[in-house]
């Protein structure tokens, strides 16, 4: 009997022993595909880490970029505000000019009993000046240029037209 105790206690090791080296190989298959998942899995994070630094850097690059373009648009600012002052300078000066091409070809003598009083460039600034020296504020006539002139002692002010400069073609 002890030996088919044995023989039976043997099947049974023996078939322990062939279930666990069954469990064996296939918990060596299992970390075999851990393994070969981990690998895949630290080739990721090494990619998903390359990844990262480039960002890091394309964002420092992006900084400095928008530093550099921030100071790009002072000073275009400025250089705009300077062109916007040189544009105002340029009309000023184009107006003065304007100005000065567009003088009269005439000015009007105010006359005091026949006496030249002052010159002006309009009849109203004449008219003006007359009144301020007590001349009445109406019935202002002008001499029309080729008629007769009255005589001095009849007018006490009187505003004549005279030719300025050259005659323009």
């Amino acid at each position: 009997m002890i030996t088919l105790i044995r023989n039976r206690a043997l099947n049974t090791l023996r078939t322990d022993l062939a279930t666990a080296e069954a469990e064996a190989q296939a918990a060596r298959v299992e970390a075999n595909a851990c393994l070969e998942q981990s690998g895949a899995m630290l080739d990721h994070l090494t990619h998903a880490d390359d990844v990262a630094d480039g960002l890091r850097a394309d964002l420092a690059q992006s900084r400095l970029d928008a530093a550099r373009l921030e100071g790009e648009l002072e000073v275009l600012w400025a250089q705009v505000l300077l062109d916007t002052e040189d544009r105002q300078a340029l009309r000023t000066l184009l107006r003065v000019t304007r100005k000065q091409n567009q003088r009269a070809d005439r000015v009007y003598a105010l006359f005091h009993q026949g006496r030249l009083h002052s010159v002006h460039p309009t009849v109203e600034a004449a008219e003006i000046a007359a009144e301020a020296e007590g001349a009445p504020p109406s019935g202002w006539t002008t001499h029309t240029p080729g008629a007769a002139m009255p005589s001095a002692w009849e007018v006490t002010w009187r505003v004549q037209p005279l030719p300025f400069g050259t005659p323009r073609p």
